[in-house]
């Protein structure tokens, strides 16, 4: 009977207690990204798939072809918007119910050292108020330099901005849930 009694004033005071603090919310990540040729894109999937996560694809209301991407052409799309920095390609589509979003990762690959420029786009539609922004990056040859912290200035004070990662292309799944699940989150990936 003493027993009956002590477990249900432990009930009572559990009711009591998760009343008064509220119910925990779950927490709701977004993986957006931008990808040309295909290689941030496949790290995104596996980031989502891992997460659960919503993908959200930043994509240009004009597609980049293959001479827009030459690099070695001074001319092309992407040499010229590299050396215009008012330059903000505009995105096709919007992320939906942004406000519901509490941890944003970011997925782009380097050019010239820095994020496509469609990024500043992308950050600068959004309020990322009190939110967790996760970059990450895909190169041939770079690192991920100066890019996620030249991005954290277009954000508000309150967004808590992690360190970015360059990842390679051939990440496998694994890779990419080990990189998750390092970063110290309230959050778990899935292998």
């Amino acid at each position: 009977m003493k027993i009956l009694a002590v477990a249900m004033l432990i009930a009572l005071l559990m009711i009591v207690v998760v009343s008064s603090v509220g119910y925990c919310k779950e927490t709701n990540v977004l993986v957006a990204y931008f990808s040309c040729t295909g290689n941030t894109r496949s790290l995104a999937v596996h980031a989502a798939d891992a997460l659960n996560a919503t993908l959200y694809e930043i994509k240009p209301e004009t597609h980049y072809t293959s001479s827009d991407l030459n690099w070695r052409d001074n001319s092309s799309r992407a040499s010229l918007e590299k050396s215009d920095p008012s330059s903000r390609p505009v995105i096709s589509g919007v992320v939906e119910n942004m406000e519901e979003y509490d941890i944003v990762f970011i997925g782009y690959p380097i050019w010239w050292g820095q994020a496509p420029r469609i990024i500043l786009t992308f950050l600068e539609s959004y309020d990322f108020s009190s939110k967790t922004i996760v970059p990450f990056c895909t190169s041939g040859s770079s690192g991920v330099g100066s890019s996620a912290t030249n991005l954290h200035g277009l954000c508000a004070d309150s967004t808590n901005w992690l360190s970015g990662a360059r990842l390679p292309s051939s990440a496998s799944r694994n890779d990419v849930v080990s990189w998750i699940n390092g970063l110290g989150l309230d959050i778990n990936a899935e292998k």
